[in-house]
């Protein structure tokens, strides 16, 4: 028979006694920490989300457009000097039912000068139009980047639709009448 000391008896007692809650004790602890971590990473993406989109009108604000007023044949004429610095120039049309059509002009990466509406097929229900972040034109609503040599060859979907241009002499000219056909997305 062996006989085992009652300070040993006493220990596994003690063991077992707190051997068991701890376990369910971390558990517990483990879930309640990951229900924390959940709910802060839902929470800095939807802050994130929030300051983006108070960010956004900062952005168009700081791309003041200039107003597109056409000659007496319906043309507007954009100096090249004022769009070939790579930078996107933003211009606002008013239609003649009153519409404003906000359009901008670039010199893509290509160096081929650009024009677009400030809108796509899929997000112009949201009125957010685009910034420039380098060479990418990125959407406001969904973020979809776009590279500027991707303007006036790719479109729809996500995509900023192109406005038909041509360079006479040092100017870029866009017809008013392409602009009046893109009051649809305004």
């Amino acid at each position: 028979m062996n006989k085992r000391h009652p300070s040993v008896d006493l220990r596994e007692q003690k063991r077992s006694q707190f051997a068991a809650p701890a376990r369910g004790k971390g558990r517990r602890n483990r879930a309640v920490l990951i229900a924390i971590m959940a709910a802060t990473a839902t929470g800095a993406y939807f802050l994130g989300g929030s300051l983006a989109e108070q960010s956004a009108p900062l952005a168009r604000e700081a791309a003041a457009p200039t107003s597109g007023e056409p000659d007496k044949d319906g043309h507007i004429l954009i100096p090249i000097s004022e769009v070939s610095s790579g930078q996107a120039r933003f211009f606002d049309y008013r239609t003649a039912d009153n519409t404003l059509v906000r359009f901008f002009v670039m010199k893509s990466s290509d160096g081929v000068y650009r024009a677009a509406l400030d809108t796509c097929d899929v997000c112009y229900a949201a009125k957010k139009g685009y910034h420039q972040d380098g060479d990418d034109m990125v959407c406001r609503k969904c973020r979809r980047r776009f590279s500027s040599a991707f303007i006036n060859e790719v479109s729809g979907g996500c995509n900023p639709v192109g406005v038909p241009r041509t360079v006479e002499g040092d100017s870029l000219v866009i017809k008013s009448s392409d602009l009046e056909a893109g009051k649809v997305y305004f």
